[in-house]
């Protein structure tokens, strides 16, 4: 007579580990952590969120269960999950990301629809700190006509946007210099339109910074001057009378907090016009525009 079967050995499947992280991760107070351990899984099995749903049954060897664990737990430890997959989607453009560079936002789509809408055929901008080269790169792959001038002070962030230039094949229309603000770009040179989205967060009023973004993304890029946040607009604005054509608009991102008083050092320039705020999808004052008057 034959003995008890012995038990089947536990089979940890993609949807298995991925409920399993995802609860983990709801315990510990995660944003949509659904979304976080789709991410995660995929990055670990260099699946897409719908490959992952279709090889569902697929079991995972120790050494992937592994990998998942670790990233699971610096996710629940607040850790982006853009940082931890290495990249982030902007305009339907998948961007390398990392700490030197904020990660995209949807808000910040909103600065990109502004300056096309103000873009004549074949003109050149500026995009000033770049970071990511989001903005830069999203004009030149959606507008193959234009000609972007992109800067940032840090050489880190440099090295994750000439990595996502190279990405996107927009070499011959994105250049990229290492400079603070307009000091990076030659004196002679002038533009069209002049983008940025610009540090506006005063770094001793955090209070709606959401703690992993404190935590995690780079305060260069981040905070403006101590109790000053218009410091980093004013060095913009500074140059915008040299370098900004006749006719030619001025683009900022802007944010609870900064948009009013960025509204009116616009307004107080004599050399601009024009000036107002754009609100995003969520009734916030998002985006700033000013007008370059003629001369």
């Amino acid at each position: 007579m034959s003995g008890p079967s012995p038990d089947k050995q536990e089979v940890h499947t993609v949807l298995s580990v991925m409920r399993g992280a995802e609860a983990w991760l709801l315990h510990r107070g995660v944003d949509a952590p659904q979304r976080s351990a789709e991410l995660l899984l995929g990055k670990v099995l260099g699946l897409s969120r719908l490959q992952l749903y279709l090889a569902h049954d697929r079991p995972l060897d120790q050494a992937e269960r592994d990998r998942m664990r670790a990233l699971t737990a610096r996710r629940g430890n607040g850790e982006p999950v853009a940082y931890l997959i290495g990249s982030w989607a902007f305009r339907s453009l998948e961007l390398d990301v990392g700490p030197a560079v904020l990660i995209p936002r949807p808000e910040t789509e909103q600065v990109v629809d502004a300056v096309l809408a103000r873009a004549p055929q074949g003109v050149s901008v500026a995009d000033l700190g770049t970071g990511s080269g989001a903005i830069a790169i999203a004009l030149a792959v959606e507008r193959p006509d234009l000609r972007v001038l992109a800067t940032d002070v840090s050489k880190n962030a440099l090295l994750v946007a000439r990595a996502n230039v190279v990405r996107h094949a927009v070499q011959a229309r994105v250049e990229l210099v290492l400079g603070s603000w307009w000091e990076a770009v030659p004196r002679e040179a002038r533009f069209h339109l002049v983008v940025s989205n610009p540090p506006y967060i005063d770094p001793e009023a955090t209070a709606r910074l959401a703690p992993d973004v404190k935590a995690w993304e780079p305060p260069l890029a981040l905070f403006s001057a101590p109790r000053d946040v218009l410091s980093c607009y004013r060095a913009i604005v500074t140059g915008l009378e040299r370098h900004l054509l006749p006719g030619g608009w001025f683009v900022a991102e802007t944010g609870v907090g900064a948009s009013d008083a960025g509204l009116a050092l616009l307004r107080a320039q004599s050399f601009l016009s024009d000036a107002q705020l754009l609100q995003d999808h969520a009734g916030i004052d998002r985006v700033l525009v000013a007008k370059r008057t003629f001369e």
